[in-house]
């Protein structure tokens, strides 16, 4: 039998091989919506990824409305960049300050008043913006004085933006905004185990009274709850805590930090030997009409100018704020922000405030049915965005002079922040730098990533309605990592 030589052999292979029809791939955006499919029935997905010259390699429901939660924060610390010179320097604005009011009742009152200082501190290490130093001053002036009052009247009292669930306000992420902000409005509660079968013991700060339910347990994992009414100044503390667990701290939100903040300047006076003989009062400016931008008639109205303090904290620089903001996604930070933009449209409200991020976003060219909000957190439900009236803003901000260090302030996947856990060990990790967002049945992640090929792209993703039993986020980072290896 006559052999085939090698070459022969080869060139046959070859042939068939050619002859074979090729197995043809199915477009990305068919493959991308499979991706995201893999999240199960019931979650509904928006998703644009573009190019640096802005053409989309995949739009999923791109014109759609979300509920972006966090994402929303990218929206006032932006115009904060476009609005506010000097981000570097000392935030000479923003400090809180004490002064001596006479009443003609004898001893003066010491009047706190707060500036939108989202840092101002009480901590017994506090080095920089500290409560102690306005106490100090105060100390210094007189021995006596009579009511302590925190004075947070620069903003209109907007506690809580619409939308927000009333569920939120006992807890740190939903405690009030106001323009005296100390520790960032919350009380720490430290719960260490006590005997088995018995109560905890607690630690904190005497601001709120705690009915302890709670159990200590001789096995079994750390579950503690705990509940309070708007309004009230008791909470319940219920559960369980190991009897060998570590203490668990629990995060509080106050709902009237000017308040908050005279009850812990009365205490460090009275520790500095001054005498307060007074009440703690608090002095807070009603919303009126003339605060929404819609209402009112003509220019805003002029505050009046403060009267001459003992002393005055400058906080550090805002860019360290703005990027702490957006790092870890702090919803107070977000919110104050917005209202110190409402200061340069008008009188510090969360409507005014709204209206400078409209103005950035007309300019940015973003469509006006692309967007919708209620507060500069994320933490209402009314807030809404299309993904492609994010991407083009994201590309907008890409174009401008502080468009690099505003980008700096956004999480680095697998590095830092909100996105420290995610993309791990993929193609992504270090290599995606987004804003997240997650509340009730949502996810949120937009901004830039780099591409296999050394391209940038420009991306928004929303996930909303996602069932109880459900995430969207493997679905969301496998079809990202999807985009991303392939161009």
């Amino acid at each position: 039998m006559q052999r085939m030589s090698v070459r022969s052999a080869v060139l046959l292979v070859a042939a068939l091989g050619f002859a074979q029809p090729a197995v043809a791939r199915e477009p990305l955006q068919q493959r991308v919506e499979a991706a995201l499919a893999e999240a199960g029935p019931g979650t509904r997905f928006g998703l644009v990824v573009t190019t640096a010259d802005g053409r989309e390699l995949v739009a999923v429901a791109p014109d759609d409305r979300f509920i972006p939660a966090s994402n929303t924060k990218m929206f006032p610390t932006a115009a904060t960049f476009a609005s506010v010179a000097g981000l570097d320097q000392p935030d000479a604005s923003g400090g809180a300050a004490v002064r001596l009011e006479q009443s003609g009742r004898g001893a003066p009152d010491v009047i706190l008043t707060g500036h939108g200082d989202a840092r101002l501190s009480s901590a017994d290490d506090c080095t920089v913006d500290c409560l102690a130093t306005l106490a100090d001053a105060v100390a210094a002036k007189t021995r006596h004085v009579r009511d302590v009052v925190g004075d947070d009247s620069l903003f209109p009292d907007q506690r809580w933006s619409p939308g927000m669930s009333w569920n939120n306000i006992p807890s740190a992420y939903g405690t009030a905004i106001s323009a005296l902000t100390l520790d960032d409005n919350e009380v720490a509660l430290r719960v260490m185990p006590g005997a088995a079968g018995g109560q905890p013991r607690v630690e904190q700060l005497p601001y709120y009274t705690v009915e302890n339910r709670a159990v200590t347990v001789a096995a079994g994992k750390t579950e503690l709850n705990v509940e309070r009414l708007p309004g009230q100044r008791t909470m319940l503390l219920t559960g369980t805590i190991g009897a060998g667990a570590a203490p668990e701290v629990v995060r509080l939100g106050i709902d009237d930090p000017a308040h908050y903040a005279a009850w812990r300047l009365k205490a460090l006076l009275e520790a500095r030997g001054v005498k307060v003989s007074g009440d703690i009062r608090t002095r807070h400016r009603a919303f009126m009409p003339a605060d929404d931008p819609k209402l009112r008639a003509g220019t805003p109205p002029v505050r009046p100018p403060q009267p001459e303090a003992l002393t005055r904290l400058i906080p550090p620089p805002l860019i360290e704020d703005l990027t702490h903001t957006n790092k870890v996604s702090q919803n107070l930070h977000a919110e104050l922000f917005l209202r110190r933009l409402g200061l340069i449209a008008g009188t510090g409200s969360i409507e005014d405030g709204e209206a400078v991020v409209r103005a950035m976003l007309e300019q940015a060219g973003v469509p006006r049915a692309g967007f919708d909000f209620s507060d500069g957190s994320g933490m209402s439900t009314y807030n809404r965005l299309a993904p492609r009236a994010v991407v083009t803003f994201l590309r907008w901000v890409a174009a401008q002079p502080w468009g690099a260090a505003w980008r700096a302030t956004l999480p680095i996947a697998g590095v830092d922040g909100t996105l420290r856990n995610r993309f791990k060990g993929t193609a992504l990790e270090g290599r995606l730098t987004a804003k997240t967002g997650s509340l009730n049945a949502t996810n949120a992640l937009s901004g830039y990533l780099t591409a296999k090929s050394g391209q940038t792209l420009t991306f928004s993703a929303f996930a909303n309605d996602v069932p109880s039993d459900a995430s969207a986020l493997k679905a969301m980072d496998a079809a990202l990592e999807l985009v991303a290896n392939e161009n």
